[in-house]
């Protein structure tokens, strides 16, 4: 099955303290498992790192750490799939079409991704924000 990761869940599987740890890292061991692919668009390589540097946790995730977190945990085991500007594009158009306005851009972008990665299923924390990012068939959007 072809798993796709929203931010929100990596954050989620990556910290500990994290409220929704346990299920999101349950999700990431299934999506490392056989028989399964683990996805994530390259724009999400960035946003995690943001998120993670920024997290007001005790102790800090220094730049350096988050750094080494996303290689060995998400960009080693992950297929990262990046947008072209033709996808760019279509997105733009969307979200144009759609009224979409502000940060939503940036779930549709990784929404894209997953289209283009031919993605099974779609995880993420925060459903709604994807439901006005794209067209997704039933049971695409999944929370972990």
């Amino acid at each position: 099955m072809k798993i796709f990761f929203d931010t929100s869940v990596l954050v989620a599987a990556l910290v500990e303290g994290h409220p929704h740890h346990a299920r999101s890292f349950a999700s990431l061991k299934r999506a490392l498992g056989n028989g399964n692919e683990f996805l994530v668009s390259s724009h999400t390589l960035a946003e995690l790192y943001a998120v993670l540097t920024a997290l007001p946790v005790s102790p800090r995730i220094s730049p350096g750490m988050a750094g080494r977190l996303i290689e060995e945990s998400v960009f080693r085991r992950a297929r990262v799939i990046a947008l072209s500007v033709t996808d760019y594009l279509t997105v733009l158009r969307r979200a144009a079409d759609s009224a979409l306005a502000g940060g939503n851009i940036y779930d549709a972008l990784i929404f894209m991704a997953a289209e283009k990665a031919g993605a099974e299923c779609l995880l993420t924390l925060n459903p709604a924000d994807f439901q006005r990012a794209g067209p997704g068939e039933n049971g695409f959007l999944q929370t972990p």
